[in-house]
């Protein structure tokens, strides 16, 4: 039976919840399995790493350090802007916006200034997944010259 490992497709369901609170942050129930290729950084750093070796039917439980998941909260991430530069958007507290630096979070709004986080929303956080190894796979040629999986979860073109 195929492991997952570098250069395979892997489908798996999982849930994802903070580990402190038990709080569900993510998780594929109700939806396709989640499709990736192994080892083309599609999936952050500890997700591929602790599923390393399992098999199809495969249950595996883990938790996350954040630096094994979206890394670690950095404050200089968090930037005040004048609120003339949303233009004709009015920032609301929750919003996820895209600038040419990326997606940001709006944290804070005040009169003349909005507080802006580039982090991702689960940085710091230590993360625990729960997941069920659906089919692993040998990727194809075009997978791999592609680098990413190709049809039912994966990208179809």
């Amino acid at each position: 039976m195929t492991e997952i490992a570098e250069n395979k497709v892997a489908r798996v369901h999982y849930t994802g919840t903070l580990p402190d609170s038990g709080e569900v942050f993510d998780s594929s129930e109700g939806r396709d399995p989640l499709t990736f290729l192994v080892g083309h950084k599609q999936m952050i750093p500890g997700f591929e790493r602790e599923l390393m070796g399992s098999k199809q039917g495969d249950k595996v439980e883990f938790t996350l350090s954040a630096e094994d998941a979206y890394g670690e909260h950095m404050p200089e991430a968090v930037q005040e802007v004048p609120s003339d530069m949303f233009g004709e958007i009015t920032p609301e507290v929750g919003m996820t916006l895209m600038s040419d630096m990326g997606p940001f979070r709006v944290t804070a709004v005040n009169a003349e200034t909005i507080t802006v986080d580039f982090n991702h929303a689960l940085a710091g956080h230590s993360l625990t997944f729960n997941v069920e190894v659906i089919e692993v796979r040998d990727a194809s040629e075009d997978e791999l010259s592609h680098g990413h999986a190709h049809g039912p979860g994966g990208i179809d073109h």
